[in-house]
């Protein structure tokens, strides 16, 4: 018995088999969608942004 899932753009009931090949999604068009809400920053997880290490540790060098 395969599990269903529903399309987190549409909402409509995907099987999560591998015969869904645009799984979580429904389709191309729909993981597209959501492709490019991430890349439009629509969708994005929250968080405290961060410097990488090496910028910090040029901040601390150029300190007087």
């Amino acid at each position: 018995m395969s599990k269903t899932v529903k399309c987190p753009t549409c909402g409509k009931e995907v099987r999560w088999d591998s015969a869904s090949k645009w799984r979580p999604f429904c389709s191309e068009r729909c993981r597209l969608i959501d492709l490019g809400d991430w890349a439009n920053e629509s969708h994005r997880i929250e968080g405290n942004e961060t410097l990488p290490q090496e910028l910090i540790e040029q901040d601390k060098n150029n300190q007087h």
